[in-house]
């Protein structure tokens, strides 16, 4: 049995014959970056298709992700994924997805921070106001009394630009203050 097939192929798993291409010149590869077709490529081994409203992403022939085409968290998620791990380029994801650099840079520092979690909390929003129905009742009555908007936000411990901003949005109406009475050029007698 010496010679025939079975030593060629001991000699090659022990080492002796490193180049394949040589020793089996009518042997295939053993994996080709093959790619479906309608696949566009990200990298030599990675590409991306939609299909039905579904966006797949492939290594080789090998679906490893997909996500609805509308569903952004996702996409940001799994491409800034592929971008930390060096596996794309953010020049590629401009590219091929249209989308700014800068929305990926985004995308990436929020990976970073927060990990893949991140895409899904909820976004933080303003606090509760500051005008109340109280406070803008109080307000408006401090303001019927004659104080200016100064003095009322400095009483209710508002910022002022608030309370103007309530005086012209109509939420607050200011009371003009009388004036004192401006003597008259004709009773002081200088005419």
């Amino acid at each position: 049995m010496e010679g025939g097939p079975e030593t060629d192929l001991r000699r090659f798993l022990d080492g002796e014959g490193s180049d394949v291409g040589s020793k089996f010149a009518g042997m295939a590869q053993l994996q080709l970056p093959v790619f479906l077709e309608g696949v566009t490529h990200l990298s030599g081994d990675l590409g991306v298709s939609c299909r039905d409203g579904r966006v797949s992403y492939f290594y080789g022939t090998l679906p490893v992700f997909t996500h609805a085409a509308k569903d952004l968290k996702s996409f940001r998620m799994f491409t800034s994924q592929l971008y930390l791990e060096g596996k794309v380029k953010q020049s590629t994801l401009v590219k091929v997805f249209g989308v700014s650099a800068i929305s990926i840079k985004r995308a990436v520092k929020l990976y970073e921070q927060a990990g893949a979690g991140g895409f899904w909390r909820p976004r933080p929003t303003r606090g509760p106001s500051v005008l109340t129905p109280e406070v803008l009742r109080q307000a408006q009555e401090q303001l019927d009394g004659g104080r200016s908007l100064q003095e009322v936000a400095a009483a209710l411990g508002v910022k002022y630009d608030t309370l103007s901003k309530a005086a012209r949005d109509g939420r607050l109406r200011e009371t003009l203050k009388k004036s004192p009475p401006r003597p008259s050029l004709v009773r002081s007698g200088l005419t």
